[in-house]
């Protein structure tokens, strides 16, 4: 694995950790600055499988609002591919496979991500398109994480 899709990855991976850890309430509440609304560029950018956008401040909000909300919380990440490099940006992609998501009509789905990154340190995140994966693809795949 090249050491920029190592990077990438790690990033993807952690920061959904930490999703996992706060929506289950086993995160410190203290962090959510340092692990992640600093990591999200003054910009930011996500359009959600349903098509909204909403920035930085909005998700600041709204996830002050969550902690410990959904005790049965868990996302695994797949498939990380860097599609494109410039310089410090990357352009990558990733399936993210959630179980036990009290927010969701579907407490078991999954969606596919395209997100632009800065390389800095720490990286930081310019954009984030998510997409609802079909449902025969995640009939054929397993959920068993």
């Amino acid at each position: 694995m090249s050491s920029v899709l190592n990077a990438v990855a790690q990033e993807i991976v952690s920061l959904h950790d930490f999703f996992t850890q706060w929506s289950n309430g086993t995160a410190d509440r203290d962090h959510l600055e340092s692990r992640f609304i600093s990591r999200l560029h003054p910009d930011f950018t996500i359009v959600s499988p349903d098509g909204a956008a909403h920035t930085r401040a909005h998700l600041k909000t709204g996830f002050e609002q969550t902690f410990g909300s959904n005790p049965g919380f868990r996302i695994e990440i797949r498939d990380v591919a860097v599609r494109f490099q410039s310089g410090d940006q990357v352009l990558a992609t990733y399936s993210e496979w959630q179980v036990g998501a009290q927010r969701f009509a579907q407490s078991r789905n999954a969606r596919f991500s395209t997100v632009l990154l800065k390389l800095a340190d720490p990286i930081q995140w310019l954009h984030l398109q998510e997409t609802w994966l079909p449902e025969e693809v995640r009939a054929a795949d397993r959920f068993d994480f």
